[in-house]
């Protein structure tokens, strides 16, 4: 299982973080801590992350609910963004409008270079695990991403896949040594409606219930 790291403050402003080691803020910590408490109810048996601060709180909410350690791998490290680290996507699409185009940051690692390293990483740890365990592997949305691409034969550069949101997560499987994608960017699911049927049959005597609203107009009016 691969679980991106919960919000920074860089991330709420749209900054490129890279490698720089930015801590969760408040919203982050407490996504990791719900989270976490899906991931425990899958029992992992082990926890692997970036030695990137905002990987290790993200990590050590499951931890502390499952007595796990935490190994770190610096493989599990994000992009390193060049000259793009700590400013804004309209900074960097002002200041570097061909590199923007590209996606290649100045300075920075290239796509190959960041999924070679992070699908060894994957790869040292499904070789590490026996057959039929689950591991969470805490990290970064362009790391886990292309490692991920990596394993599933997507080339390079190919952006098949959708983005991981903070705090989502994605599954991979393998069997005779292919890889599957069984999940994908992952999350807590919203709280369901409730069936009129359902009700009706709990009360059978209960007027006809109205149609029930969803959507930004319904949320609108319940704040109005």
């Amino acid at each position: 299982m691969l679980w991106r790291h919960g919000q920074t403050v860089y991330n709420a402003q749209r900054r490129f973080q890279g490698q720089t080691d930015i801590p969760l803020n408040e919203i982050g910590r407490q996504q990791a801590a719900s989270a976490a408490r899906y991931l425990a109810a899958l029992e992992p048996e082990a926890i692997f992350a970036s030695d990137l601060v905002r990987a290790t709180e993200t990590a050590a909410a499951l931890a502390r609910l499952t007595g796990l350690s935490v190994k770190l791998d610096a493989d599990l490290r994000e992009r390193h963004g060049g000259q793009w680290e700590g400013k804004t996507d309209t900074e960097i699409r002002q200041q570097f409008p061909e590199a923007y185009q590209a996606w290649v940051p100045p300075d920075g690692e290239t796509a190959t270079q960041v999924a070679d390293r992070a699908s060894a990483a994957l790869d040292r740890i499904a070789e590490a695990m026996p057959g039929g365990s689950l591991s969470v592997v805490v990290g970064h949305g362009a790391n886990l991403g292309m490692g991920m691409a990596r394993l599933l034969g997507i080339a390079d550069g190919v952006r098949m896949l959708g983005p991981f949101g903070n705090c989502r997560w994605s599954v991979l499987g393998r069997r005779n040594g292919q890889w599957r994608l069984m999940e994908h960017n992952v999350g807590s699911l919203p709280v369901p409606v409730p069936d009129p049927e359902e009700a009706r049959d709990a009360d059978p005597y209960a007027e006809p219930a109205d149609a029930v609203e969803v959507g930004p107009a319904a949320d609108s009016r319940k704040l109005s």
